[in-house]
């Protein structure tokens, strides 16, 4: 029988409920379409007629109405089962991928890439990244750690997170250290502005001018930066700062300095120092731990906001460049919130302690 001349025969009581899900509000479009397929078609209209005024091809007016002859009125009310796409990768090639990608390197390289593992596998490159979400593998990235080989590192430690978390009563805590050789950098040429769709630009060759230290101290209750720029860094230098903060601290009160491990920190001079202001107390943290003096957080925002960016024709402009920050950022400082407890890093260094034993 062609499309042209088939018809199809629906009993009274299929016709009425044709009628009824073709004309009831809540029926689902697709589903009132089919039915209106079978009535037109019960109606002796021909195929073409019916695609012509549903707007669907005749392809489909056969389908539905085949699918009534089947099943009736009940085949048009949902769509057939499908049996969907097959899988194109087996779970034991997923697992040859990820053991590939954690056990093997490519030759000639450091890490795979999702294109070079992809070739390697016999897949897509898009199956490769895929397969690494499902993962949570990155192989393009690298982290960088460093462990402390000080052996009072439990000691110091917990001295120095103990200020953090439970500083004493009448007493100010500050991070102090250096930044130095800050480079006064001058472009060759005049920065082209930022501009719609094109970032600010710089040249990459550029005038070195001199360098400057910048000497600061964080106060750990409210974030308060105190801040100088020295042009020599030495113990002469560094006493001179501490001369400062020692000015800017109410007499009553004591003063805890957390400071690194530098020669300057423990010189001779600085001693004598300490030993006339009994009221300031040092505190150093372990060698290689500077991430304990968060004064280093600081020197980091710094750095982005201010300097890394900055041309200075001269060091006295980058000088009042820094002075002209601290000040901005004096009016409004946020402090930095330590979180973890001494047990808590510990437990953490020992877990990564015994990955590189078991590596051995």
């Amino acid at each position: 029988m062609s499309v042209q001349t088939f018809c199809v025969h629906a009993s009274p009581a299929e016709y009425a409920q044709l009628e009824q899900i073709a004309a009831h509000g809540r029926t689902p479009q697709k589903v009132a379409c089919r039915a209106r397929v079978v009535l037109m078609l019960a109606n002796h209209e021909p195929p073409a007629s019916v695609a012509e005024a549903l707007r669907i091809s005749r392809m489909t007016v056969r389908r539905w109405a085949d699918r009534f002859v089947t099943d009736g009125v009940s085949g048009l009310l949902h769509d057939a089962s499908r049996p969907g796409r097959r899988k194109q990768i087996t779970p034991a090639h997923v697992h040859a991928i990820v053991e590939a990608t954690l056990r093997t390197r490519p030759p000639a390289a450091t890490h795979w890439s999702s294109r070079t593992l992809a070739k390697a596998q016999g897949v897509s490159d898009a199956t490769i990244r895929k397969i690494w979400r499902q993962h949570r593998l990155q192989p393009h990235r690298v982290g960088r750690f460093k462990l402390s080989t000080d052996p009072r590192f439990v000691e110091k430690l917990r001295d120095v997170v103990g200020l953090y978390l439970n500083p004493p009563a009448k007493a100010v805590v500050f991070f102090v250290d250096e930044k130095s050789g800050i480079q006064a950098l001058d472009r060759t040429r005049p920065v082209l502005p930022l501009r719609p769709g094109v970032p600010e630009r710089q040249t990459h060759d550029y005038v070195r001018h001199g360098t400057t230290t910048l000497y600061a101290a964080l106060r750990v209750l409210d974030g308060v930066v105190i801040g100088e720029c020295r042009r020599r860094h030495r113990t002469r230098e560094f006493v001179r700062f501490l001369h400062r903060l020692e000015k800017a601290t109410p007499k009553r009160q004591s003063l805890h300095l957390i400071l690194d491990n530098l020669s300057a920190h423990k010189s001779p001079p600085v001693q004598r120092w300490l030993a006339r202001h009994p009221r300031v107390h040092f505190h150093f943290v372990p060698t290689s731990s500077s991430w304990l003096n968060l004064v280093e957080r600081w020197f980091l925002e710094i750095t982005r906001v201010r300097i890394r960016r900055g041309t200075f024709t001269s060091v006295p402009a980058l000088e009042r460049a820094i002075c002209e920050y601290l000040t901005q950022y004096n009016q409004t400082p946020k402090p930095f919130a330590w979180t973890k407890d001494a047990d808590t890093i510990i437990a953490k260094i020992d877990r990564c302690n015994e990955a590189l034993n078991s590596r051995d």
